[in-house]
């Protein structure tokens, strides 16, 4: 009976672990609580690690040595599996931008969490990364017009726009989008201002360009995927795969979501439609943007930067310098080049 007990014991284990390792394969990727777990591959792998190594310690007593040794088995291969997944989207990450050239722009995305970040902050590392496009989920544009106001100070013009929310409490019902005028004159669509298209709790912000051939841009921000809200934020993660369905997109902002909740969202080889991850394609995939108050490499990363076709990804970088600036979010900047 107690070795009937401990198969299925063990079925059950490799069944649980092979979710989290692979939900999508289950198609489990956006479900509670299978989405909640996986954001966290880095703690996952280090946790079936340590899994692992205490069934291994535990085989060392006869009567329970062969169900250790199974668990010690299923654990260990999902270690490994799952650090492979951190391994294949960057590891421990980069650290430098390459150089800027005449061509490139760069795109910074940071949720400042309301007013816990000074808009001066904001405004000298928008400056410091020589950023052309900021998406500043959780701004007000009142916020956001005195980190543009103190851009220009700095040498560094900006246009502010926005898109809000006002039934969202506090700062999260704002969304603030600063472009620069060398990208030519933009403005927020109607229906992203007036909520009758737009994520469905959190605002984001859709800007057209109203001269020249520049990108669309749009500033992200899908709701958190709490137990209450997962219909919300699968349906938020729909409306921003729609946004990109043209060959010149940026799309930058917090996601709420890592690459592994965007499986079939994508189209023709994108991740989120015809957008790709940035951070994955340059060795970021697997830095943790959120929480600010764990270390980056068993973070979550739901924050990006994501382009269609016309963008090509150089570098990027995950600002880990800035942990004590208030938010719990981390900077992210991308350099982009025009592809081809």
């Amino acid at each position: 009976m107690l070795r009937l007990l401990g198969i299925l014991a063990t079925v059950i284990c490799a069944i649980a672990a092979a979710v989290v390792t692979w939900p999508a394969f289950f198609r489990l990727e956006r479900t509670y609580p299978v989405a909640q777990l996986v954001s966290f591959r880095g703690l996952l792998a280090l946790a079936f690690a340590v899994a692992a190594v205490l069934f291994l310690l535990l085989a060392v007593a006869r009567p329970i040595r062969g169900f250790a040794l199974a668990i010690a088995l299923v654990t260990g291969i999902a270690a490994v599996a799952n650090g492979a997944f951190v391994l294949s989207r960057g590891g421990t990450g980069t650290d430098a931008l390459p150089a800027k050239t005449d061509t490139a722009i760069r795109v910074m995305t940071w949720n400042t969490a309301g007013p816990a970040t000074p808009p001066g902050t904001i405004a000298k590392i928008a400056v410091a990364m020589d950023a052309d496009i900021v998406a500043l989920p959780e701004t007000t544009i009142e916020t956001g017009e005195q980190v543009a106001i103190a851009m220009r100070e700095l040498g560094h013009r900006m246009w502010a726009h926005h898109a809000e929310d006002p039934s969202t409490e506090w700062d999260a019902g704002s969304t603030t989008l600063l472009i620069a005028p060398e990208l030519g004159d933009y403005a927020v669509i109607e229906s992203s201002v007036d909520g009758i298209s737009n994520t469905s709790t959190v605002p984001s912000a859709v800007a057209m360009p109203t001269n020249g051939n520049g990108p669309i841009v749009v500033a992200a921000h899908a709701v958190a995927p709490r137990q209450s809200y997962m219909q919300e934020w699968r349906d938020d993660l729909q409306w921003l795969a729609d946004q990109c369905g043209t060959a010149n997109v940026i799309m930058a902002g917090d996601f709420n979501a890592t690459v592994d909740h965007m499986a079939d969202l994508g189209v023709d080889g994108g991740d989120l439609g015809l957008c790709r991850d940035t951070a994955v394609a340059t060795g970021n995939g697997a830095i943790g943007t959120w929480s600010a108050a764990v270390p980056a490499l068993l973070g979550t990363p739901i924050d990006h930067v994501m382009t269609s076709a016309h963008w090509e990804a150089t570098g990027s970088l995950v600002l880990r310098s800035m942990d004590d600036s208030g938010s719990d979010h981390r900077p992210f900047i991308v350099q982009l080049e025009p592809a081809g």
